[in-house]
């Protein structure tokens, strides 16, 4: 049953909907989880994964449910925060609808098998994404989740959900490179991780390449919030990039 809020004098209704900007780092770049709609409307169009909220449903669980029912994916284990909630009038044909817009990351995730309301399921470059047309009001909620995973990086340790444990300095400042768009220098980028508070804790074992030196290992530390913060100014940020509000 479809979760639908009425007004007290019954003169309108809304449907409530979950949609979810799932980041992960996979060949070298940042993607986003997209699918392709197999009904109406927009059926045929790329869409967010997501869909309607049950009657007695936590908004959490039922974000989680439709992940799995449409790509196949369990969220369980990704790193999930409300983004905000969309509602302008008109975004959803089928009626006045709210959606309540998820942002989640995780790393390395598996290929999406799709189910459900979905034809097709797939990890897409962001800046395609970007460039595409998707279904309702998604590449706004697209273009916010985005800004929003930025800006986290600079003053939160949620980076580190982007990598698997252990992990290397150059593999967690590659999460940072991708997301922010533009190379760190490596030294200055070890010296700022290692001299945040419980960013990083080392696990005293290296990982030996077939070429070059070894590297040491890492794994999360328990702060949430990095002290000090790593703002993407001091790093020499393009001037595209400094307009994007820290949320």
């Amino acid at each position: 049953m479809v979760n639908r809020a009425s007004k007290h004098d019954g003169s309108a209704s809304a449907a409530v909907t979950v949609d979810l900007v799932i980041f992960t780092v996979l060949d070298a770049g940042l993607r986003v989880l997209l699918i392709e709609r197999g009904k109406p409307p927009f059926k045929g169009e790329l869409a967010l994964p997501g869909g309607f909220v049950r009657v007695g449903e936590d908004l959490d669980q039922a974000a989680l449910r439709e992940l799995a029912e449409e790509t196949g994916i369990n969220g369980n284990e990704l790193y999930l925060e409300q983004l905000r909630t969309f509602g302008a009038p008109g975004r959803d044909p089928r009626g006045r609808t709210f959606t309540v817009a998820y942002l989640a990351l995780g790393p390395n995730l598996p290929a999406p098998v799709a189910g459900t309301d979905a034809a097709t399921a797939h990890w897409a470059p962001v800046e395609a994404a970007l460039a595409s047309e998707l279904a309702f009001d998604h590449l706004a909620i697209l273009r916010e989740g985005l800004d929003r995973a930025r800006a986290k990086l600079e003053y939160t340790t949620v980076a580190a959900a982007f990598c698997r444990e252990p992990f290397t300095m150059a593999e967690l400042r590659h999460v940072y490179e991708v997301i922010w768009g533009f190379p760190l220098d490596p030294s200055n980028f070890r010296r700022k991780v290692t001299k945040a508070t419980d960013f990083v804790v080392p696990t005293g074992e290296l990982r030996t390449p077939e070429i070059g030196r070894p590297a040491a290992l890492y794994r999360r530390g328990p702060a949430a919030l990095l002290f000090p913060p790593m703002p993407r100014s001091a790093d020499g940020e393009p001037a595209s990039y400094a307009s994007s509000a820290r949320v």
